[in-house]
């Protein structure tokens, strides 16, 4: 350093800090040996404080204005007076300028699944993610405890902790909250406030505030939002025993317009299929036809004609029905109706069996007989 630039740093400090960056924190004035002179000008401007260190300690913490600082550096006479250590004052003195603006924008998520327990689908991974933004509440801890003697200290050397910090106590605050995962969406900003709760006292011990804490997204496992597309498909769908007559008349009407006779031999061996699956499924089935019904002697609605009640069938120890006689025909055909299965209508006693019936006479002639 040459004898000009010694003098040169003997003059009256002007201590302030202009910060191009959007990312720092904090800030250390670069003044020469930490030798800041009696009544330094320092000037403190709007989203900043300056902490002053004096001999080693933090002696005070000034809010934005203009000051003038007192220190035990007196300019050439310290200088003259600190031969004896290299010319060099052992009154060291320092000023860290603080950012007291938001930091936002900080990105959080979780790195793997975080396993839950949903009360409806039991256990569950999740991951989600989202944003954060904070601020220096109280710089001389900050200073204390993170930033400590560093000359300049930016958001990324906290990032990662806060962000830690924000994935372990937010997915605790989820599942100490029970809400289902199927209402968490509509619930986010329910959930930012608890995880803001629960995470800003740790924010306070390191001298900062957690001002805003968003969700942006909590997601399932693809395996699993496919089971749940299939069942919101089956909610859509309703009611399966229409859903499937109405699948089996396609599958008629299509069969039907193929000339050839295999098709048609298609259409009632699909027909015949049809019946014994609606048989297996039992009640959704009869319940869905039993309603289209009209009640038999009901007010303004007449009996039905002779031969056109539909029948129960007894298939594998199950009651199957009710089907008409075409439907019967086709039941028939396909080896699903036999003399000695059990049939009932309204207006019989008990279930009989099908050669026991009169009118299923004609339908039971269509079976054919035994193969010699």
């Amino acid at each position: 350093m040459g004898i000009f630039d010694k003098l040169r740093n003997e003059f009256i400090d002007i201590i302030e800090w202009t910060d191009p960056s959007a990312d720092t924190i904090v800030w250390k004035f670069p003044r020469y040996q930490n030798e800041i002179k009696m009544n330094a000008k320092l000037t403190v401007r709007e989203s900043q404080v300056a902490v002053f260190m004096n001999e080693g300690k933090i002696a005070d913490v000034f809010q934005p204005g203009m000051y003038t600082l007192t220190t035990q550096n007196m300019p050439i006479l310290t200088t003259l007076q600190g031969w004896k250590y290299g010319f060099n004052s052992p009154f060291k003195a320092d000023v860290f300028f603080i950012s007291m603006r938001q930091f936002t924008n900080q990105k959080w998520g979780t790195k793997n699944p975080v396993m839950l327990r949903d009360a409806e689908f039991g256990p569950l991974r999740l991951r989600a993610f989202g944003s954060y933004a904070f601020r220096v509440k109280d710089a001389a801890q900050f200073l204390k405890e993170i930033a400590a003697t560093n000359p300049e200290y930016t958001v990324d050397g906290i990032n990662e902790q806060l962000r830690n910090l924000a994935v372990s106590r937010g997915m605790d605050a989820i599942a100490e909250a029970k809400i289902p995962v199927l209402d968490l969406a509509a619930k986010y900003d329910e959930v930012s406030q608890l995880i803001t709760d629960k995470i800003r006292p740790e924010f306070n011990e390191l001298g900062l505030e957690l001002t805003k804490f968003l969700i942006e997204n909590i997601s399932l496992p693809p395996e699993v939002e496919e089971a749940l597309d299939k069942r919101s498909s089956m909610g859509i769908v309703g009611n399966l025993g229409a859903y499937a007559q109405f699948q089996a008349a396609n599958a008629m009407e299509k069969a039907a317009e193929n000339p050839s006779g295999g098709g048609l031999a298609a259409a009632g061996l699909g027909a015949g299929m049809g019946a014994a699956m609606m048989g297996q499924v039992g009640n959704v089935f009869q319940n869905n036809q039993v309603n289209q019904q009209p009640a038999a002697g009901g007010p303004g609605v007449p009996p039905p004609l002779p031969g056109t009640e539909p029948f129960f069938v007894a298939v594998d120890g199950k009651q199957a029905g009710p089907y008409n006689m075409d439907q019967l025909r086709q039941l028939a055909a396909s080896g699903g109706l036999q003399h000695q299965t059990l049939v009932w209508k309204t207006g019989m006693a008990a279930w009989a069996a099908a050669s026991a019936v009169p009118e299923l006479a004609p339908v039971l002639a269509t079976i054919p007989p035994p193969l010699p």
